[in-house]
């Protein structure tokens, strides 16, 4: 927490779904004040397809590999969902402008291990990297599970046992020293892909479990049912600190944070410690809108829990020094459907109308709802981008497909709580050569918030 300042961030850019026929690529955006560039796209490195998808990323090395002096965080891994494809970026030889190291082809990925849709990808100690993988090359989620690579980036084969997948896939998080690893769930792609339909909920398309494993030998040990509280849980962190033995997920349709646990015999359970509540709505498509809670990181001091509500539109920080009761100390609202200006109106208890004030930046009217937050390593900046899915965007959102992404700063006050939009950053990428782009998850070439396991 006490390196120094990031000066660059890597930021995952599409253009599939968009119309617009271009391959996405990733941006390096100058975040120094001191920089006549600041909050500017200095470096944009292009993929070598169309219709990739990209969306979260992950390095080749972490805090997990500190014993290992030959490890060096050099190469970033950035699955494609749509595609199936993995790209490794090489942002060691020029970090302002990284470059393409490697491509894991999809059809060799499907021949070997039968994994396709590939999402969340973590370092191991061991030097390789593992990533989820949300279903078959059809779609199917019954063909989930989590594929592995080694230091160079070659297919090893599957990381769990057989017989051993989840029921569905998402995020996951290990904890070495409790020999456990906990993976989150959402649904087949071939249900998610489509865009957002609520009878897919009533029919029980859309997943409400945790996975428990062993770690690192792959078998798995308990499934934790979430019930009706805990449905689409999706970004799993567990605390910084790695003898806790606790940690949350964000169930984004039911819009709980859940908190899991070992408990004394060893085996997991888990409780709603955050409940963010549904609004009574007019003029969309169901009388309640939730808050959707689509990402959530943990300050490395395990102090405070930053959430978003990706449709209701606000940032919120938490106290969660006690971790079974968080206290809410800070919330900005940076979009979202209900922000003025919408033909959305939210109700109160009493029947009156409202909409959220949200601030123009540097004369641009906020698009779009908060969807990846990074945090800087000292918790004093929390940066936001705010595409989800370019399917869901264009349902929930289509202006952030018509006029592109932006990445906003948010300054944090880590003594009392407290969040404030910073006027003077602003990245536009609506404004990008090739034609407006939607912005997807961010991180620091030293490393970050949610990509860090410690052991």
């Amino acid at each position: 927490m006490s390196g120094p300042r990031e000066a660059l961030l890597y930021v995952t850019c599409v253009y599939n779904g968009t119309g617009r026929k271009k391959p996405d690529f990733l941006a390096t955006v100058d975040v120094d004040p001191k920089s006549p560039t600041y909050s500017k796209v200095i470096h944009r490195l292009f993929m070598t397809y169309i219709g990739d998808e990209l969306h979260h990323s992950g390095w080749n090395a972490c805090s997990s590999c500190h014993g290992d002096p030959s490890v060096d965080r050099r190469f970033l891994i950035l699955p494609s969902v749509a595609s199936g494809r993995i790209y490794v970026v090489d942002t060691s030889k020029n970090p302002k402008a990284p470059s393409l190291h490697k491509v894991v082809e999809p059809e060799d990925i499907v021949e070997k291990t039968g994994l396709a849709y590939p999402h969340t990808s973590h370092c191991l100690a061991s030097g390789d990297v593992m990533i989820s993988c949300l279903g078959d090359k059809h779609g199917n989620a019954k063909g989930n599970g989590f594929l592995l690579l080694d230091s160079e980036f070659n297919i090893k084969g599957r990381w769990e046992k057989p017989g051993h997948s989840p029921l569905f896939s998402y995020d996951f998080w290990y904890q070495p020293r409790h020999n456990t690893m906990i993976s989150s769930s959402l649904g087949a792609p071939a249900t998610f892909t489509r865009g957002f339909n609520p009878q897919h909920i009533a029919d029980g398309l859309y997943a409400r479990h945790l996975h428990v494993y062993s770690w690192p030998d792959g078998e798995l040990k308990q499934i934790l049912d979430l019930g009706d509280t805990g449905l689409t849980p999706l970004e799993l962190r567990f605390l910084h600190d790695p003898s806790k033995d606790t940690g949350y997920v964000g169930c984004a349709y039911t819009s709980n944070m859940v908190r899991f646990f070992k408990t004394e015999d060893g085996s997991w359970s888990h409780e709603v410690a955050i409940s963010v509540k549904p609004l009574k709505v007019q003029n969309w498509i169901l009388p309640e809108m939730p808050g959707f809670i689509t990402d959530f990181l943990i300050s490395l001091d395990d102090r405070y829990l930053y959430l978003i509500n990706w449709m209701q539109g606000d940032i919120r920080q938490y106290n969660i020094k006690d971790p079974k009761n968080p206290v809410l100390v800070g919330q900005v609202w940076v979009g979202g459907v209900i922000q003025k200006g919408s033909p959305v109106f939210a109700l109160t208890e009493d029947g009156k109308t409202w909409q959220a004030d949200v601030p123009e930046i540097q004369g641009h009217r906020l698009r779009g709802g908060p969807q990846m937050i990074q945090l800087s390593l000292d918790g004093k900046r929390l940066y936001v981008t705010n595409s989800l899915f370019s399917t869901w965007d264009r349902q929930f959102y289509p202006e952030l497909v018509e006029k592109g992404s932006h990445m906003l700063l948010i300054d944090v006050d880590t003594e009392k709580g407290g969040l404030k939009i910073n006027p003077d950053f602003f990245v536009d990428f609506g404004a990008e050569p090739d034609g407006p782009c939607l912005a997807h998850e961010i991180r620091y070439p030293g490393g970050d918030c949610t990509s860090d396991i410690w052991i």
